[in-house]
């Protein structure tokens, strides 16, 4: 097993995207952010991305596509393929066991909707039988203000997301509650995130608006 979590350093795009955009929706040149990927690839070999919309689909990968499938989680049980989640705050968690790995894309809808989840239970119909998790860098619960109807509806199901920010508002701590929902389903977390507001070598949306995406990739 083999996994990273990019930064946006490295890269050929420039402005608001500079320099390691690997998004192709986010109106940068698409030449450039496919060099992007041309040079992470180098590195990790051929990467399986998705057309990411903040649901709870799961696809597995037998084989590259040339068309990135629409979907918040990838499962492959291929040696030598990568899948991929991009980010610029949600969480990007990459899974693992002896069979098969997975990354998906978990944001406050993916925490609603148990993407995550739903993902292990794919990777358990696939022979899995001990899963590590991994989180990489999001949004932390200090800048992640939100409303205080969207945090109570949160924190209705997710007591561990409850957060306030510096200035005592509302706010959501996402990976607090993943890394709490993951423990409850008996996988075991290894929690390697870093605020994408707070640290500039990441994209962040929340801090920004105009961004690149950052990824998690991970391969058996």
């Amino acid at each position: 097993m083999r996994y990273r979590f990019t930064n946006r350093t490295g890269g050929t795009s420039s402005g608001a995207f500079a320099s390691l955009n690997l998004g192709t929706h986010v109106n940068d040149e698409l030449a450039t952010v496919l060099s992007n990927r041309a040079l992470l690839a180098s590195e990790v070999g051929p990467i399986q991305y998705m057309s990411q919309v903040h649901g709870n689909r799961v696809v597995v990968i037998e084989e590259i596509t040339d068309e990135d499938p629409t979907a918040d989680a990838l499962v492959t049980g291929i040696p030598g393929i990568s899948v991929a989640v991009q980010v610029a705050d949600c969480i990007p968690l990459l899974m693992y066991s002896e069979h098969s790995v997975a990354a998906v894309h978990v944001g406050r809808k993916g925490l609603v909707n148990g993407v995550a989840l739903t993902t292990v239970d794919v990777m358990r119909e696939m022979g899995a039988k001990e899963i590590t998790a991994i989180i990489g860098p999001a949004i932390c619960g200090a800048c992640y203000e939100v409303s205080q109807e969207l945090h109570d509806e949160v924190v209705t199901l997710h007591p561990m997301a409850r957060s306030r920010t510096r200035q005592g508002t509302p706010a959501l701590n996402l990976p607090a509650a993943l890394i709490a929902v993951l423990g409850d389903y008996g996988i075991k977390v290894i929690d390697e995130s870093r605020c994408t507001v707070e640290n500039a070598d990441l994209y962040s949306y929340r801090r920004d608006g105009v961004t690149g995406r950052q990824v998690g990739v991970i391969s058996l």
